[in-house]
Parts: structure tokens; C-alpha cells; sequence
């Protein structure tokens, strides 16, 4: 089993620095990595304080590729939507090349309202532009000159430069967070995919992971060889009762910059984004309790830890967590305190 760390930004500037927060990012990337830890993600946002310290995820894991030599760095995800296919293909190469051939490339549709208004993109077309962005930069990474004619994207014969480092090209992977169309499209066309267990139901996360395998199955792909990555806040103490009362002001840091993120939901509808307005009504209710008892988080001693981690095991069936240790403005020592013991007290427990 294969652990990760996942680096979504959601504190104020009164809390830290963008710096800061940076250096300690680079600080657990590179501990991480010496710790034998799989996968470093981060993520693509805008304008909020949830997830918008983190426009260019390709940047800060550049940074993260300097500075370790096994770790896998994860775009978690990119936006096809927000970027052209050819600079967003070439990049990505640039990050393959520059990694030694680690990176894993993590494509999502976003579903916060401003950003698409700010990109003057609407939500009805999110799909389409994602899906034909992917077709693009796919076809650049294998092809040797392209030519497309796309609803939103034309050209003639390019070349892309450089070339990715692996081959055909880098994994794949899909961010599906609501919806059932989302699993069963990346699992049809071979793609792994990055949940997020605390977005939803976990029944329902369960039986959209299901029905990923079973479309997976059903186009032929080799059994065994998709892969699933869950996004989960992640939080170790000596106690149960030091680790929720610690934890619990970074959890309301975080519920609050999310809420306010995704507030507009309030005044927008997407046929493409069912359900989203109810799911952002039980975001700002979520409490460190809520989450523990609907086994959304990693939070307690590491026994605890371990049998929350071993409820998704049996849940969701082989998995990579994908931990957020560093959220709500957490401190070095708090975040570096949780990798630790999780390295030494619950990765063993699973580690085959």
C-alpha cells in the first residue's frame, strides 16, 4: 500500500505567509520523501483562501522535484478548462523532464463558480473542455506532429517540445468528486482517479469507486492495475483528546475558507454540477466531530488512525491516501509531528 501527502492551501494570511507556507511545504515534501512516502499532490484554485495560494500546481512541484529523488510529484489537479492544451502538454513535460520521469498527471474540471466567471468560461462547458483539453494533450505527448479541429481548440501541425521523459507518457489521473458520469469515464478510458471522501455520502463514494472498477473491467483494461488515490485530513497526537482539540481550530480555518469559496453555489445552478448546492450546504456544518463519525478523516493516536484508515481499506478496496497534514494554518511542528508518527506507527501497519 502507497501513501501520500496532499498540499491544499486553506489558511489566511494571518495565520502565515504564502512563503511560509511554501517552505514548509518543500520541508514535508523532502522529509516525506527521505520517509519512503509514494506521492506529493497539489492542487489548481483561484481567488479564495481555499486552494488559492496554489494557482500553478506545476510550479511549486518543480520545486518539490529539486529537492527529492523518489517521491512521485502529483498535479492534483490542473484545469484544462483555465488552460491551452499545448502549453499546459508542454509544461507538464517540463515537470517529467525536470523530475526524472516521477511526475503523475492529475486533471480535474474545477466547480467553483468565480473562477469560471473570472476565466469568462461557463460551467456548462466544463466538461467538454475538459475532456477535449485531456484528447489534446495526450495526443501531443505521443504523437510526432498534431493537427485538431475542436470545438474549442484548432491548429495544424505542432510539435511538442520537450518531450515527456515517460512513455507513451506520464499516469493519468482524473479528479471525481460527485459525479457517477466522472468515475465512469476515467475508469472506460483506462484513467486512475483522486476522491475526495469527505465531498459526499461515503456509500455513494463507494458505489461511484465501484462502478469506476466495474467500467475499468468492462473496457478491457489490464484487472488490478487501476489505481485510486483518497484525499483525507490527516492529524496524529499522543491522545485522542489532544489530537481533536488541537486539530479542531484547523478544521474550522478550513470549513470556513471553504465555505466561503464555494458560497456562490447559492445563486448559480449547472445541469454539469448536480447536487453541488446541497453538497455546499453540508460543508459549513462539518465540525471535527461530524468528520470522525462519518469516517471523512484521519484524526486521533496512531491505533486510531490506523483503524480509520483500515475502514476505508475495506470500503473502497486497495487505495492510496493522499493525506492533508499541513491544512488551516497548521504549524511546522504540528504538521511534522503527524508525518512522523505516521511513518513510524501507522504506515508499517499496511506497507506489504
Amino acid at each position: 500500500m502507497k501513501f501520500g501527502l496532499n498540499f491544499f492551501p486553506s489558511f489566511r494570511l494571518s495565520d502565515l505567509s504564502t512563503a511560509d507556507y511554501f517552505a514548509q511545504c518543500l520541508r514535508l515534501a523532502e522529509r516525506a520523501d527521505q520517509l519512503g512516502f509514494n506521492s506529493v499532490k497539489t492542487v489548481e484554485h483561484y481567488f479564495f483562501e481555499y486552494g488559492g495560494h496554489s494557482p500553478s500546481p506545476i510550479v511549486l512541484l518543480s520545486a518539490v522535484a529539486a529537492r527529492t529523488r523518489r517521491i512521485r510529484p502529483i498535479t492534483g489537479a490542473v484545469i484544462p478548462a483555465f488552460n491551452h492544451p499545448i502549453k499546459l502538454a508542454a509544461e507538464l513535460a517540463v515537470l517529467d523532464n525536470l523530475s526524472g520521469g516521477r511526475l503523475d498527471a492529475g486533471f480535474g474540471r474545477a466547480f467553483i463558480p468565480k473562477e469560471f466567471e473570472a476565466f469568462g468560461i461557463p460551467m456548462d462547458e466544463s466538461r467538454a473542455r475538459f475532456e477535449e483539453g485531456l484528447d489534446i494533450v495526450t495526443r501531443l505527448w505521443t504523437e510526432e506532429r498534431v493537427s485538431y479541429r475542436g470545438k474549442f481548440h484548432s491548429f495544424d501541425d505542432v510539435r511538442l517540445l520537450p518531450r515527456p521523459v515517460q512513455k507513451p507518457h506520464p499516469p493519468i489521473w482524473i479528479a471525481a468528486v460527485a459525479s457517477m458520469e466522472s468515475f465512469v469515464w476515467a475508469g472506460r478510458h483506462g484513467y486512475h482517479v483522486m476522491i475526495v471522501p469527505y465531498a459526499g455520502d461515503m456509500r455513494k463514494v463507494r458505489d461511484m469507486v465501484s462502478a469506476y472498477r466495474e467500467a475499468w473491467r468492462e473496457a478491457g483494461h489490464p484487472p488490478g492495475r487501476e489505481q485510486i488515490q483518497t484525499s483525507l485530513h490527516c492529524y496524529l497526537a499522543e491522545t485522542s483528546r489532544e489530537a481533536i482539540e488541537r486539530v479542531r481550530p484547523r478544521v474550522e480555518r478550513y470549513i470556513e475558507v471553504f465555505s466561503e469559496a464555494v458560497s456562490s453555489w447559492a445563486t448559480h445552478q449547472s445541469g454539469q454540477y448536480a447536487g453541488y448546492g446541497k453538497m455546499v450546504d453540508g460543508i459549513a456544518k462539518t465540525t471535527v466531530e461530524s468528520m470522525l463519525n462519518g469516517h471523512q478523516a484521519l484524526i486521533g493516536t496512531p491505533d486510531d488512525v490506523a483503524e480509520q484508515l483500515r475502514y476505508h481499506v475495506d470500503l473502497f478496496g486497495e487505495i492510496e491516501p493522499s493525506m492533508q497534514i499541513n491544512f488551516g494554518g497548521m504549524s511546522d511542528e504540528e504538521a511534522l509531528r503527524t508525518l512522523e508518527l505516521f511513518a513510524s506507527q501507522v504506515k508499517p501497519r499496511f506497507v506489504r
